[in-house]
C-alpha cells in the first residue's frame, strides 16, 4: 500500500483499535506526534514500532521538534535551544555558530531516529522581524543570509543522522503579527520585498537539497488572494518553477484558523492538494480527520509517492544505548547543552490525551 496524501495524529500513548482503523486507510500516509503522545523513551519507541508495523512501506512518522518552545519530547531527550540562541552566537563567532547549528541538527535527528521517528518539521526559515509572537525566538536571526547559513548547518546535522529537513513557513511568516493558529494573517508587502528578504533562505536551502517545505497560512495580497498553502501561484509558479523545488510540500495544520478561508475541513484538504501540496496535515480533531478520509477524492500522483519515500529516515538508526557510546554524539550533546534554555513550553494543552486541541506548527 503506497503512502496517501493525509497526515493525521493519534490521541494517546498507545494505539487504539480506532487509531489502527484510521491509520490503515489508503489516504493516510503519515502520523504526526505531539507531547501528549510521549511519556518515556521506551513508551515512544513502542508507539512508533506499532505504527511502523501497520503497513509496508511504513507510515511516515513526524513531529514538531525544533528546540526551545517547540520541543515535543523532553524527559530523556537533550533540551535543545531556541534557534535564536544560535543567532546570538553568530554575532561574535560565525564559525562556532555554524558548528553548534550542525551539532543541534545532529542531536535532534539522532535522538528522534533512535526512537523510530522519521522526520521533524524543521528548520524554521522565517526571519525575525521582532513582530511575530508565534515565531519569535524560533527564528535564527533577522538577516536572511544568516538564517540561510545557520539553517544550512542544521540541515547538514539532520542529514548526518539520517533525517531529511522541512523548511517553514514558506514564503515567510515572520513579518506578520497575527498568529495563524488563531487568525488569518495578512502580509501587505510587495512581492519584490518578500523576494529580496524572506525567500533568500528558502532559495539557498532548496539549492542545497532540502527535502520538504511547509507553506504558511498567510495571505500575501500583493501576490495572490489565497494563503500560500492554498495558492498555485506560490506553490507551483514560485516554489516549483522559479525556485526549482522538487521535494515534498506539506500543508500546515488544516485545523488552524489560518486555513479557514478555504472552507470546511474537506474543502481545505482538497484545495491544498489541488494547489500543489503533496501531503496535508489534519491535527487534533479526530472527527475532522475521519471526514477528510471519508470524503476526499484524490488520486495520488506517482511523483508524490516517490517524493514521500525519500523522507523515510535512513540508514537504520542506532538505539540510545549505542548512541551514548558514540563520541560524535557525546561531544555534540555537551556543546548543545552549553547554550541557553530559557524558553517555556509552547501550547501546554498539547499534553492532553483528547482530540480537539490547538494547531501544530
Amino acid at each position: 500500500m503506497s503512502l496517501g496524501p493525509v497526515m493525521v495524529d493519534v490521541p494517546g500513548l498507545a494505539l487504539t483499535d480506532d487509531d489502527r482503523r484510521r491509520l490503515m486507510h489508503p489516504l493516510v500516509g503519515g502520523v504526526i506526534l505531539f507531547a501528549r503522545n510521549y511519556q518515556s523513551p521506551g513508551q515512544l519507541l513502542a508507539l512508533t514500532t506499532a505504527i511502523r508495523e501497520l503497513r509496508t512501506p511504513h507510515l511516515l512518522i513526524a513531529v514538531d521538534h525544533e528546540g526551545g518552545r517547540v520541543q515535543r519530547f523532553r524527559d530523556g531527550f537533550t533540551r535543545l535551544p531556541a534557534m535564536r540562541e544560535l543567532g546570538k552566537v553568530w554575532e561574535h563567532n560565525p564559525g562556532q555558530a555554524r558548528r553548534l547549528a550542525q551539532d543541534c541538527g545532529y542531536v535532534l535527528a539522532a535522538e528522534l531516529r533512535a526512537h523510530g521517528v522519521d522526520l521533524s518539521f524543521t528548520p524554521v526559515l522565517d526571519l525575525d522581524y521582532g513582530a511575530s509572537g508565534v515565531i519569535g525566538d524560533r527564528a535564527f536571526h533577522a538577516q536572511p543570509e544568516v538564517v540561510a547559513e545557520l539553517a544550512h548547518a542544521l540541515m547538514l546535522g539532520l542529514k548526518e543522522a539520517g533525517m531529511g529537513s522541512v523548511g517553514k513557513h514558506f514564503p515567510g511568516h515572520g513579518y506578520v503579527r497575527a498568529d495563524s493558529h488563531l487568525a488569518v494573517p495578512v502580509d501587505e508587502r510587495s512581492l519584490h520585498d518578500i523576494e529580496q528578504a524572506d525567500l533568500i533562505p528558502f532559495a539557498r536551502l532548496i539549492a542545497d537539497g532540502m527535502t520538504g517545505i511547509m507553506p504558511a497560512h498567510v495571505i500575501y495580497p500583493a501576490a495572490d488572494s489565497l494563503p500560500a498553502g492554498f495558492s498555485p501561484f506560490w506553490l507551483q509558479q514560485v516554489l516549483r518553477q522559479q525556485l526549482g523545488f522538487d521535494g515534498v510540500i506539506f500543508s500546515d495544520d488544516l485545523s488552524m484558523e489560518g486555513a479557514s478561508v478555504a472552507g470546511g475541513i474537506v474543502e481545505r484538504a482538497q484545495a491544498a492538494l489541488d494547489a500543489g501540496c503533496d501531503m496535508v496535515l489534519v491535527c487534533n480533531n479526530c472527527a475532522a480527520a475521519d471526514a477528510v478520509l471519508h470524503d476526499l477524492k484524490w488520486q495520488k500522483p506517482v511523483l508524490s509517492i516517490v517524493r514521500m519515500a525519500r523522507l523515510h529516515g535512513h540508514p537504520h538508526p542506532l538505539g540510545m544505548t549505542a548512541l551514548h557510546e558514540q563520541a560524535r554524539y557525546v561531544d555534540a550533546v555537551r556543546d548543545v547543552a552549553a547554550l541557553g534554555h530559557d524558553s517555556g513550553d509552547l501550547w501546554a494543552t498539547d499534553a492532553s490525551n483528547s482530540c480537539g486541541l490547538s494547531g501544530t506548527t
